[in-house]
């Protein structure tokens, strides 16, 4: 399954600050003190339940299986899960400001977690990365961690490339060498990069992203592209149906491609990864619990259940070892595939978003 258009996070987005509404009454409820005597759990399962916020869709059974019913099995503390909304920050600015802690753990993207980590809005975790050996460093920070990893990849039909096929953003641009029908997505995020990456920039060397030299690199691609896809079921369905050759997208909506049956194929090389994780909101009066049960996602081997389900690679890579050889390939952070790979940077998107989207929309219509 891919990022969805009903449950979508766009991983870098800057997020508005506006509350939407107080938070709703805590739905976590205390349960009653006394317990029947020669019970074994933890004191804190006698008197806790958490609710945590997941995007919903498939998720939801994904994260339930790996982490929410192992978690409820090994402390005694219930876990209560709800969809929250595809861009959680205003309504968890809500829940600290009101405090009215109606989650106690919420999935935030890079973006999110920035947002948040700068007003203040996030319970310190406690937790060093000595406690999970194997998690990427880039999965941890004193306020947040990391459970899943998703890129956006190249993505080519089979049946049309047989042999020698596109393996890099120059080769998509090369319409001579590669001629086919091609899809970007309508948005700066990622097709600036990708524009650069074309263009002969290393990994390494992308950012601060040099935007003119992306935009004349864009020019030159510009009459080639057949669509330009606004959602992540709209990239799937372009590829799957053939209406495109090779395109630009999630990797778990290209998997969805595969898994229905459309000859494609990834290539992983020049990617761009990122990463989801979790947070608390500050102040939680079950933040203690929360803190447990984030540090319990981290296992390796929990990590490894929800990628039976989910095209999102751990972050823990130790679960590499419990995961199947034939899944292993499909996600993001197979050290064959991570390798080749970098991680989107927040920060500048996060300091020139507004006005690369206002410029990249006029030249979309230009």
């Amino acid at each position: 399954m891919g990022k969805t258009d009903d449950f979508a996070i766009d991983r870098r987005s800057l997020l508005a600050t506006t509350l939407t509404g107080a938070a709703g009454t805590a739905l976590a409820a205390a349960l009653p003190a006394a317990l029947t005597a020669g019970t074994s759990r933890p004191a804190m399962a006698q008197t806790t339940q958490i609710t945590v916020a997941d995007p919903g869709g498939p998720y939801s059974p994904a994260f339930r299986k790996a982490f929410y019913d192992p978690f409820e099995k090994a402390t005694g503390i219930k876990v209560v899960n709800v969809a929250r909304e595809a861009e959680p920050t205003a309504q968890f600015k809500a829940i600290v400001e009101t405090k009215s802690y109606s989650w106690d753990v919420c999935t935030l993207t890079l973006s999110a977690r920035d947002i948040l980590a700068r007003q203040n809005l996030l319970e310190p975790l406690d937790f060093a990365a000595a406690d999970a050996p194997g998690l990427m460093p880039e999965a941890l920070t004193g306020q947040w961690m990391g459970t899943d990893v998703y890129s956006t990849i190249l993505a080519y039909r089979t049946d049309k490339f047989p042999s020698n096929p596109p393996q890099s953003w120059a080769d998509f641009w090369n319409v001579e060498k590669f001629p086919g029908r091609r899809s970007l997505r309508k948005n700066p995020i990622d097709t600036l990069e990708q524009a650069l990456l074309a263009d002969g920039v290393p990994l390494e060397a992308l950012y601060p992203l040099d935007v003119e030299r992306a935009y004349k690199s864009l020019e030159r691609i510009r009459p080639h592209i057949a669509a330009w896809w606004t959602g992540g079921a709209q990239s799937t369905q372009l590829i799957q149906s053939g209406e495109v050759d090779m395109i630009a997208l999630w990797n778990a909506r290209a998997q969805a491609a595969i898994d229905g049956g459309a000859p494609v194929k990834i290539s992983w090389n020049q990617g761009l990864y990122s990463i989801e994780g979790w947070g608390i909101p500050r102040g939680n009066p079950r933040a203690d619990a929360a803190r447990k049960f984030i540090k319990f996602c981290a296992d390796p081997q929990r990590q490894a259940i929800f990628t039976e389900v989910l095209a999102y690679g751990p972050t823990n890579l130790k679960a590499y070892d419990s995961i199947p050889k034939e899944r292993a390939p499909a996600l993001p952070t197979f050290p064959g595939n991570l390798k080749g790979m970098t991680i989107a940077r927040e920060d500048w998107w996060g300091a020139n978003r507004s006005k690369m989207s206002e410029r990249f929309n006029a030249w979309i219509l230009g």
